[in-house]
């Protein structure tokens, strides 16, 4: 197991206020979470620690690049991190009973005798939220995808095909019955 004793924040010491972090995240981070859709991580995480008296806020922005899989075309295209995140976390009696009943995902609760906070998890989680849904190759300045060419033609040829199988006469048939409830 690694040392993820980075990733813990001893609060008790700190004093009220607000406090910096920083973090440069790679791929050796994420491999107690198992194989990650994405490779080449480089996540600049900054975290601020603003502490108060039964409370921290804690703000996580998140910058950095990741390679992903073209959605299309299944090249390899480095995608751009960049998002922000904000955890509130609260000190109380039962934390355990607080969290469960906690519907806004923002909230967190840890016991009052705690003395460091583990930041790993919300680490990967935002690293995670970070990359975009759809990872598409784009285009160049005339407008022409940059997906790889041989898989487009592939791509049209097979929807050529689904056009010519709905044009199968076995189904024309059925086509009598559709409206019959109506």
């Amino acid at each position: 197991m690694s040392n993820r004793r980075e990733y813990d924040i001893a609060f008790v010491g700190l004093k009220p206020g607000i406090h910096v972090f920083e973090y440069r995240i790679d791929d050796k981070f994420f491999v107690e979470y198992g194989k990650q859709e994405f490779t080449n991580c480089v996540a600049d995480i900054k975290l601020v620690l603003e502490k108060n008296i039964g409370f921290m806020q804690l703000k996580f922005d998140v910058g950095g690049t990741v390679d992903v899989i073209c959605d299309r075309c299944g090249n390899t295209i480095n995608q751009q991190l960049w998002d922000e995140f904000t955890i509130i976390v609260k000190m109380v009696d039962n934390p355990d009973e607080m969290n469960e009943q906690e519907e806004d995902p923002d909230i967190y609760y840890i016991s009052r005798g705690e003395s460091h906070l583990h930041i790993a998890d919300w680490l990967y989680e935002f690293i995670n939220l970070s990359i975009p849904m759809q990872n598409i190759c784009g285009e160049d300045e005339n407008g022409k995808s940059l997906c790889n060419e041989d898989i487009l033609k592939k791509l049209a040829q097979m929807e050529k095909n689904i056009d010519k199988a709905e044009d199968n006469t076995i189904w024309k048939g059925l086509e009598k019955f559709k409206n019959l409830d109506k």
